[in-house]
């Protein structure tokens, strides 16, 4: 026995003597590193947003953008505790954890400030999305090590934390930054490449972002606020080139096909989630006319020819476009890449299909040897779309594919379950290799156009919105993949052609400073975030109260709904005062007292609409709930939690009770 253990003492001084390098140094572990090269953790970082893209199962149904027959609870407004359903942006607390905390500081102690800079950013806009989405969080005690419960930090305490954190990424980004990084963060960084000017961009469209979902406090523009806006929306992005986007590796359809969650080949949008009647309605000009004595649909009597024979009246009040489709301008063709849409034939334009459309469309019956020029001379796709796609945009209900004038295709545009076989590599953002959608250009122009509009500006207001539709075009056109297999129905040309008509039309060029609404604004963003930013969609339909009808600051029990009913502005509603005119023309939640609606929220949620969604039950429910049950005004354990108004949304400060 002592003579081994001579030669286990033996042993350990030979290791000690040759040095930790060589034998002992666990730091070295490929399998369980406790040290990382700064750098290497940006890729799973930026990639890990894919997850934002899961919880839109559940705010397209809560914001009507789409309808669901899998998230039907989320369709209803409800959200019970015991589920992690909608829970997967909670999971950045340990997706983005302490990797984005080790490459802050880590990068910071190296002076590598352009690194430090990006991982601010990142940090910055995730927090931001993270608190509007749940409300109140823990954010100060998140990362304390060996802490086993954290207590929850106030939406206006998380709100100061990041601006701190985008102007600290602001700082960093502008300073000299000697490193030589060679292509340590241009091969990692799926956004911007390491591109530092575009990082700091991205850093004030983050902190617009945030300070514009407080533009229904009473002190937005006496506190500067809304100048605030206005400053980091024009120190932002300039044109759809600075959009804030994931890309999925090299965008190769093959090798990268199972990486976009909206991707034909994941089949996550096939037919469990479609695009809502709202949408199409909207978007579409056929949001109908609502008798208000009785809440239903009025009839079109008289047979009239809209889109061919639409069964309703259309509202006198119609935002974004019309049915006057023979008229160029009034057509908007964002439809043609936002929504999939019926059609019985020409899912793609050969020669022979188009062809075919000049004689539908009763043009000259020209000899052969001189079609072909007379083909390439007329808009022929163009003519066909505004003839007859114009007519096949459907919507489903909240949980039924089947809407109030026909069923909603799938968003590869079919009315069957898709596969790769019909549907090929997809299209637009459904599609495999697309990118994933941070923040746009066009959206921070509405960020500024709403600012402007609370000051009273109505003139600035309205150029930053033409500004904002004409780089929404741009958004849509970019992403446009025609093919033959599958792909869009609409090519890049004949989509640029339809769009500078739609700018130079009613719905935009026309419109003026008098005609201008805070409805043309918010109705106008709310597309530019479809689907991809239903999250900032929501925020601003919970600030503008979904459009309920209350008195004084903010609705309640008995002040805007009742256990069984909700009471909802109607859209044809005037007011001199902005508080009592709907903002959201056509947009009803499910328990108001118009067709296609009537249905009651869960009873735990006594009446309300959804205003937040549930920390995730693993995490919290299981190990914080002593944490949950102190917040105000609803405590985080209460059957109807979900339904607790976060404080941005409230015009003065959160109540506490």
């Amino acid at each position: 026995m002592k003579k081994i253990l001579i030669i286990l003492l033996s042993s350990i001084l030979v290791f000690s003597n040759t040095g930790c390098d060589s034998y002992l140094d666990v730091n070295k572990n490929v399998d369980a590193p406790d040290y990382v090269d700064d750098y290497l953790y940006l890729a799973g970082i930026e990639q890990s947003f894919q997850d934002l893209y899961y919880d839109i199962r559940a705010l397209g149904p809560l914001t009507q953008m789409m309808g669901t027959t899998g998230y039907t609870s989320f369709a209803n407004n409800y959200y019970s505790k015991a589920s992690d359903a909608g829970g997967q942006s909670w999971r950045l607390y340990w997706l983005h954890g302490f990797n984005l905390e080790n490459m802050i500081n880590q990068a910071t102690e190296s002076e590598r400030w352009t690194l430090a800079g990006m991982g601010y950013v990142i940090k910055a806009f995730t927090w931001d999305l993270l608190t509007k989405y749940h409300g109140d969080i823990p954010c100060k005690q998140a990362y304390i090590p060996g802490l086993l419960a954290h207590e929850y930090d106030s939406q206006e305490d998380v709100y100061t934390i990041v601006r701190g954190w985008a102007y600290k990424a602001i700082e960093y980004l502008s300073k000299t930054d000697n490193t030589n990084y060679g292509t340590q963060i241009s091969s990692n960084d799926y956004i911007y490449g390491g591109d530092a000017e575009k990082w700091k961009k991205f850093a004030y469209a983050v902190l617009a972002r945030n300070y514009i979902s407080l533009s229904n406090k009473t002190d937005f523009v006496s506190s500067g606020i809304a100048d605030s806006v206005i400053y980091c929306v024009q120190n932002s992005f300039v044109s759809v080139d600075d959009d804030a986007t994931v890309k999925v590796a090299n965008d190769d359809e093959m090798n990268t096909k199972w990486l976009n969650f909206w991707g034909v080949a994941r089949a996550n949008l096939s037919r469990s989630y479609f695009q809502h009647e709202y949408a199409v309605q909207i978007m579409t000009g056929t949001v109908p006319q609502y008798d208000k004595n009785t809440g239903n649909k009025v009839s079109n009597s008289n047979n009239q020819n809209i889109l061919g024979v639409y069964p309703y009246e259309l509202n006198s009040v119609q935002i974004l476009a019309d049915t006057i489709v023979s008229q160029y301008g009034h057509f908007d063709p964002r439809t043609t890449v936002l929504f999939g849409w019926t059609s019985p034939k020409y899912s793609t334009f050969t020669l022979e299909d188009t062809v075919q459309i000049i004689n539908d469309l009763g043009l000259p019956n020209l000899r052969d040897t001189v079609r072909l020029p007379y083909i390439e001379a007329f808009p022929t796709e163009k003519d066909y779309i505004l003839k007859y796609v114009s007519k096949r945009f459907y919507g489903g209900s909240f949980t039924n594919v089947t809407g109030p004038i026909g069923s909603a295709p799938s968003f590869y545009g079919r009315n069957s379950t898709s596969s790769t076989t019909s549907d090929g590599f997809g299209r637009w953002l459904y599609r495999n290799g697309a990118p994933y959608i941070l923040t746009t250009f066009a959206e921070i122009k509405m960020c500024e156009s709403e600012a402007y509009w609370k000051k009273g500006d109505k003139a600035s207001a309205l150029q930053a919105l033409k500004d904002g539709i004409s780089g929404h075009m741009d958004f849509c056109q970019k992403y446009i993949y025609p093919s033959n297999l599958g792909g869009d129905k609409i090519t890049l040309s004949t989509f640029r052609s339809l769009a500078d008509d739609y700018i130079a039309g009613p719905y935009v060029g026309g419109l003026t400073v008098n005609d201008l609404t805070l409805s043309h604004i918010m109705m106008q963003k709310w597309v530019t975030l479809y689907p991809w930013g239903a999250f900032e969609a929501w925020v601003d339909l919970r600030k503008y109260h979904y459009d309920i009808q209350y008195t004084g600051d903010y609705p309640s029990n008995g002040n805007g709904w009742e256990r069984n009913e909700l009471y909802m502005k109607w859209d044809t509603d005037v007011n001199d005062n902005p508080n009592n005119e709907k903002v959201y023309k056509g947009f009803y939640l499910m328990p108001a007292n118009v067709e296609g609606r009537k249905s009651a929220y869960n009873i735990d949620n006594d009446g309300a609409p959804c205003y937040r969604i549930r920390p995730r039950y693993n995490s919290e429910y299981m190990w914080n709930l002593p944490s949950l049950k102190k917040l105000q005004p609803i405590p985080g354990d209460a059957l109807n939690y979900h339904c607790s108004i976060p404080w941005f949304a409230y015009p003065e400060d959160i109540p506490t009770n």
